[in-house]
């Protein structure tokens, strides 16, 4: 029987509590499954992946590009009273825990990390304040790219960078394992809440396993195995989610694009 193929196309700091989640939807599904690292968007667009754990900003792209090639399933619940018990995260701002900086507004002349173009609490949402502020990227004195978020977390707690934008889960399951590190970092601001990337399946995949698959990852958690699993990423539980739930992304995306294509834009109805 082939195997059910999971990709993570997230922060490598979750790959453990989702090897566990393909695990045990393999195990309802009773057909093996396996979670692979998400080399590229070409393994969604060819379906050599079935499922995946994908940012919402390329998911958003990737339905754009290709209405139908992506199915949104599932999504998780943080379990931290900020998130309301709703499917949202954060993009934290971090710095040094002794800089001067109080406020994003202290950050002007201040160098500062992107994690990747493809990620919207590490990117798009920092280039959608900055509009929102009426500035463009020379707000910063430099701008480089780190590759990843812990990546970003290491250059601002090295000093190597002044400030960066972290994926709230991903901060707070990093502040978990590193229990010294909230001590050397601090959050100067919040921008969000934004809906949290999604479980997917690509449109190789049969209806029927895509509706077993979505069953079986919102069960997680109903037990102790489960619970505990879910727990070391932060996760609560997972709840049904739908393709309009990311249309917050779609304006904030939409809003960045058309001033950098030159269009005045518009400020979207939609705050955070």
């Amino acid at each position: 029987m082939k195997p059910l193929v999971f990709a993570n196309f997230l922060a490598p700091n979750m790959t453990s509590v989702y090897a566990a989640v393909a695990a045990r939807v393999g195990q309802a599904l009773g057909m093996p499954a396996e979670l692979i690292e998400g080399r590229d968007f070409e393994q969604l667009r060819n379906g050599s992946v079935d499922l995946a754990f994908l940012c919402g900003l390329p998911y958003v792209r990737l339905s754009q590009e290709r209405p139908g090639m992506l199915h949104p399933l599932a999504a998780p619940v943080l379990d931290e009273p900020r998130y309301e018990d709703r499917p949202v995260y954060f993009s934290d701002v971090i710095v040094r825990s002794d800089s001067p900086a109080g406020s994003f507004g202290d950050l002007r002349g201040r160098s500062w990390a992107y994690n990747d173009p493809d990620s919207l609490s590490g990117c798009l949402l920092v280039r959608y304040h900055l509009l929102r502020m009426g500035e463009t990227e020379a707000f910063f004195s430099s701008v480089t790219f780190s590759g990843r978020h812990q990546e970003s977390i290491r250059r601002v707690v090295n000093g190597e960078v002044d400030a960066s934008a972290i994926d709230s889960q991903v901060l707070g399951v990093e502040c978990l394992h590193n229990p010294g590190l909230a001590r050397r970092l601090r959050v100067i601001a919040v921008l969000g809440p934004s809906t949290i990337p999604p479980v997917i399946a690509t449109g190789t995949v049969p209806q029927e396993i895509q509706a077993r698959a979505g069953d079986a990852i919102c069960a997680l958690g109903g037990d102790a195995v489960g619970r505990d699993a879910l727990a070391s990423g932060l996760i609560r539980r997972f709840t049904p989610i739908e393709d309009r739930a990311y249309d917050d992304i779609r304006q904030k995306m939409a809003f960045v694009d058309n001033a950098i294509v030159g269009r005045p834009p518009a400020p979207p109805a939609l705050a955070g």
